[in-house]
C-alpha cells in the first residue's frame, strides 16, 4: 500500500487580516479599512465553496466505488458543516451590528 495519509489535517482558515493593527496605526479609514470586512466574508464564502465541492467529489467517488477510505466522506461533511455554520454566524453578527447602528439616533 502506498504511503497515503487517510486523514488530512485541517489547514488554518485565512479570514482576512484579523489582528492586523497596521491599518489602525496608519490612520486608514473608509474604503481602505473596509477591505478587512470584505476579506473576512469573501474568505468565509470561499471556504464554504471549497469544502462543499470536496464533499460532492467524495460523494461521487463513493457512489462509483472509487473512494478507498469511506471515513473521509463524513469528515469532509463535518468540515463543510463547520464552515457553513461559521458563515451563517458571521452573517448574523453583521446584521445584528447593522441593526444596532440603525437604532442610534444622531
Amino acid at each position: 500500500m502506498e504511503n497515503i495519509a487517510f486523514i488530512q489535517p485541517m489547514t488554518s482558515w485565512k479570514l482576512g487580516n484579523i489582528g492586523d493593527t497596521t491599518a489602525v496605526e496608519r490612520g486608514l479609514t473608509g474604503t481602505e479599512n473596509g477591505s478587512l470586512f470584505r476579506d473576512v466574508f469573501k474568505s468565509a464564502i470561499d471556504n464554504v465553496k471549497t469544502t462543499q465541492l470536496d464533499v460532492e467529489n467524495k460523494q461521487y467517488l463513493l457512489a462509483t466505488g472509487q473512494l478507498s477510505d469511506a471515513h473521509s466522506l463524513p469528515i469532509a461533511e463535518a468540515k463543510a458543516q463547520i464552515s457553513l455554520d461559521l458563515l451563517v454566524t458571521l452573517r448574523n453578527k453583521a446584521l445584528e451590528s447593522y441593526n444596532d447602528l440603525m437604532k442610534i439616533s444622531l
